[in-house]
């Protein structure tokens, strides 16, 4: 079985289950009744449920957020949708009458990105790994969400990002952006430290109070990009599922249950366990706190355990 049909699978596993918890919803004009938070001087965020894509929600699990600068607006993530686009850019409009100048999206998972209709009129930028992995898995990618939350997506096409970044500091206004680019919790990250205000978003590399999703992981390039974010002077941390910190403890409860995680699965398949007794495996108790913990765990070693199997197979030649 191919790797690209294994990812596919995988993919498809993350965003089904959990689904089903959301299919009663109610009746109504479908708004995701967007407000912006203002976290730091110019810069603002959507917050998400920390729960899975459902019918109830539309999609919105992310903090999506932009950053008001003297030279015009910057997005981070344009949402789960059309629809969710066009909200955001319209409550951008009632805090500033300034012009979008640009939209960074970090990575290919669908609520990054399928928001980005409502900005074709600017460039949206992302890594190249980002803009490849859109146009193999984008149309993919859509047609799940279109299952998972029906009529939210209506209208929503794939749009591909249309401006590779790299690793880069530039400047937007009085605004200083640290590009930076890694690989792990998908094979393009893109985390974006704003130097004036000492906010990072750190788009999917860190979780906070809700379990890591690993569609696209590699865990040990997971936990280097972890290390990387442990060095950077930053004043407030935004990840792209969970709470909003001042501080990084979230990146060491990212770590633990990454590192967690990894060893016990591969403790299981070393002892001869099949995925459907992995599947069962007790969670430790220090985890309890996270949101969506047991649904998010089965998704992970759905992903996870078919490599680990494999690895854990006595090599012969």
């Amino acid at each position: 079985m191919s790797m690209a049909l294994l990812r596919r699978m995988a993919l498809t596993a993350v965003f089904t289950a959990g689904a089903l918890s959301g299919m009663a919803w109610a009746a109504g004009p479908l708004t995701y009744d967007l407000k912006p938070a203002r976290i730091a001087p110019d810069t603002y965020v959507f917050e998400g449920s920390t729960k899975h894509f459902t019918r109830a929600n539309g999609g919105n699990i992310l903090n999506s957020g932009f950053i008001v600068t003297a030279d015009g607006v910057i997005v981070i993530q344009t949402g789960p949708s059309r629809r969710y686009g066009e909200e955001m850019r319209a409550a951008i409009r009632k805090v500033t009458d300034k012009p979008v100048r640009k939209v960074f999206v970090s990575n290919l998972h669908p609520d990054y990105w399928l928001g980005s209709q409502a900005f074709t009129d600017v460039p949206v930028a992302a890594l190249p790994g980002t803009i490849a992995g859109i146009q193999e898995e984008g149309h993919g990618i859509a047609d799940n969400m279109y299952r998972l939350v029906g009529d939210w997506m209506r209208g929503t096409e794939v749009t591909i990002p249309t401006e590779p970044v790299y690793g880069s500091t530039v400047r937007f206004g009085d605004h200083r952006l640290r590009l930076i680019p890694l690989s792990g919790h998908t094979a393009a990250d893109l985390m974006i430290l704003d130097e004036t205000t000492g906010v990072l978003f750190a788009g999917g590399v860190v979780f906070c109070d809700r379990t890591p999703t690993t569609p696209h992981a590699t865990v040990s390039d997971w936990l280097k990009e972890l290390d990387t974010v442990d060095v950077l002077d930053i004043r407030l941390l935004v990840p792209n599922h969970g709470h909003i910190r001042p501080d990084k403890s979230c990146v060491a409860q990212t770590r633990d249950w990454l590192t967690w995680l990894d060893g016990t699965l591969r403790h299981a398949a070393g002892s001869g366990l099949d995925m459907a007794e992995a599947l069962e495996l007790p969670i430790p108790e220090r985890f309890a706190a996270l949101d969506v913990l047991r649904e998010e765990y089965r998704r992970s070693v759905a992903h996870l355990w078919p490599r680990i199997e494999q690895d854990s197979l006595p090599r012969v030649n």
